[in-house]
């Protein structure tokens, strides 16, 4: 973990002990040093030095900034003012971000400083983080394994030190499962909640989020401030709930298996009953309640939006071309191309159903627990594990507990649960209703203090 927290470095910045080009110079000499882990593909030491010396002045000039001087990794299909950003595909390997998306301008805004750009999957579509144009990241606690995907640079990145503070992009678990697999804290915010462009053309039809990534919640409780917030420029951003609920007053549900009928590895399973029982030993109220899901209700039902809508982008690219993608993409894009109308209509239908079942369930319970992931990291060279609870499973088992948050639009945040055998970490997820964002992250910090006790 860093050796500061963002809080901690905003506070010595503000303070005057260090200054904001110190402390990026450090962030860059952590990144030069963890090369082999290729959690982070660019950095511009010259714009980071030039953007930290300007907070310094407007430090020195009096301004209040609650991220001041914190360096940050930013995703690599966030845009980023003059940085080189490439959704991890040879389609985008020269482009330059015209300018900041809003979340970053608005990060900026509070004093941070991008010292460079987080590895992802191409176009944050697989669950590991491998791109044709960076190759493969590594988890920071064995190279031989991947932190997940598609933020798994980013969520590295800040699990190895390098940075107290990530940016990345959660569209199905992106920044909740790479978290949890390296042991740090991942938020998903609402949707709307953090304005979404201006950027590239998003694949994930209504689906993908802005999502700060830190050693804890109180830091992405920080960074979340500093973005949050409607603005004109994206309609779907909204406003959330100003107040934040204490948990003591908030009915807790937990749910062992999302109500899914999937498998779980037993240090799994068991780390979270452990948890459960922590958390109710403390004084919490939980009951243990599972969703009722409509009718087929598994991401192979929702699975053809993100294949139709990388089809649109880039199926006129993949008839020309098809070995200028991931090939894992190239197969995405392949069976984009082969749904029907009425087969993409039916997904729609089936992630207002999941959603429905959501707020059905929120109108009784304010904070849902589930596990996170099902299973800790496994090897680099694999889309997912062989094996989980025992049994024979498919590339994508590893990510059955993070979609449906998604196509209900819900905030979720991932925090470090517990460790297998090996010291490989896995997650607990905590989930509410929509808009009700900041209820959540104080309910997250709540709970880390039980869990660390």
């Amino acid at each position: 973990m860093p050796a500061h927290s963002a809080r901690e470095i905003a506070a010595d910045v503000a303070a005057g002990r260090t200054s904001a080009v110190e402390t990026a110079k450090a962030a860059l000499a952590r990144i030069e040093a963890a090369k082999a882990l290729n959690a982070v593909v660019a950095i511009d030491p010259a714009r980071t030095l030039a953007d930290a010396a300007m907070i310094d002045d407007r430090q020195r000039a009096g301004e209040a900034m609650p991220l001041a001087g914190v360096p940050v990794i930013v995703k690599d299909n966030i845009w980023v003012g003059g940085w080189r950003v490439t959704q991890g595909s040879r389609l985008f390997r020269d482009f330059i971000a015209p300018h900041d998306a809003i979340a970053i301008e608005r990060l900026r805004g509070a004093g941070a400083v991008v010292v460079g750009i987080g590895a992802t999957s191409e176009f944050a579509c697989k669950g590991v983080t491998t791109s044709p144009l960076h190759g493969p990241t590594r988890h920071p606690l064995d190279p031989a394994l991947t932190p997940g995907g598609s933020s798994g640079g980013p969520a590295a990145a800040v699990a190895a030190g390098l940075v107290p503070l990530a940016i990345g992009t959660d569209a199905g678990g992106s920044s909740r499962r790479p978290p949890a697999h390296v042991g740090v804290a991942g938020f998903k915010p609402s949707y709307g909640a953090i304005p979404y462009g201006p950027g590239f053309a998003e694949p994930f039809f209504g689906l993908s989020v802005i999502a700060p990534i830190a050693a804890d919640a109180a830091d992405i409780a920080l960074a979340f401030e500093a973005m949050v917030g409607a603005d004109p420029r994206d309609p779907d951003s909204s406003v959330v709930a100003l107040q934040a609920e204490d948990i003591g007053g908030q009915r807790i549900a937990f749910s062992p298996r999302l109500g899914l009928d999937v498998t779980i590895d037993d240090v799994v399973a068991n780390g979270l009953a452990s948890a459960i029982d922590r958390l109710s030993a403390a004084g919490l109220c939980i009951t243990q309640r599972d969703l009722v899901w409509p009718t087929g209700a598994t991401e192979d039902a929702i699975m053809p939006l993100q294949h139709a809508g990388l089809a649109a982008l880039y199926g006129d690219t993949f008839r020309k071309d098809p070995t200028i993608f991931d090939p894992d993409i190239a197969r995405q894009i392949e069976r984009g191309l082969s749904w029907s109308g009425a087969e993409v209509a039916g997904a729609l239908l089936a992630s207002a159903a999941i959603s429905n079942a959501f707020a059905a369930f929120f109108t009784e319970f304010d904070l849902l627990l589930t596990p996170t992931v099902p299973c800790v990291a496994w090897p680099l060279t694999q889309l997912g594990p062989d094996m989980i609870g025992g049994k024979a499973v498919s590339p994508r088992a590893h990510a059955v507990f993070t979609p449906f948050i998604n196509h209900a639009r819900l905030p979720a945040i991932s925090i470090p649960c517990g460790t297998d055998r090996c010291g490989l970490p896995f997650g607990l997820q905590v989930i509410a209703a929509r808009g009700q964002d900041r209820s959540l992250l104080r309910a997250a910090q709540e709970i880390e203090a039980i869990l660390r006790a």
